[in-house]
């Protein structure tokens, strides 16, 4: 029989929220580090958490990522964390004031669209994004089906 097919995976990738490239569009985005305590890296590293209603607020001149779910580490014990505090992510002085400042017009959030590893620290890709409206949604998903169409005439025709 055929040998199967591995998925394309990114070494270091722990997830992607997919769902934020649908209901947003992306005007920037930006690496951040995220400061854990304790148990937190092993079950971020074991990708046991969730982060599809997660969002990052400026505050005071930092960022800090609510609503982000991360479950007990299952061997932690008495040392596990709280699974839904706010955590506090890292980034340069500079860049967290522009964010600020862009996050203060109507209509603009920060969304945090991947989890990933670099030399053993998780970090976080942050997006600077503007909620769709239906119509647009509607655009992407039409663009979706005739680009998936158009790829399975080319795999047709070789």
């Amino acid at each position: 029989m055929g040998a199967k097919k591995k998925k394309k995976t990114t070494p270091g990738l722990l997830g992607v929220n997919r769902k934020a490239r649908f209901l947003y569009t992306v005007e920037d985005s930006l690496e951040c580090g995220i400061e854990l305590k304790g148990t937190e890296v092993k079950s971020i590293k074991a990708a046991h958490f969730n982060f599809t209603d997660a969002f990052v607020e400026a505050q005071g001149g930092q960022l800090w990522l609510r609503n982000l779910s991360i479950t007990p580490y299952t061997h932690g014990g008495v040392f596990n964390h709280v699974s839904d505090r706010p955590r506090r992510l890292l980034a340069h002085k500079k860049e967290i004031l522009k964010l600020e400042k862009k996050v203060n017009e109507k209509g603009v959030t920060l969304i945090p669209l991947k989890f990933y590893l670099v030399r053993g620290y998780v970090k976080v890709e942050v997006g600077l994004c503007r909620g769709k409206k239906m119509s647009d949604k509607r655009n992407t998903l039409r663009d979706r089906d005739i680009q998936r169409d158009m790829d399975r005439e080319r795999r047709g025709r070789m």
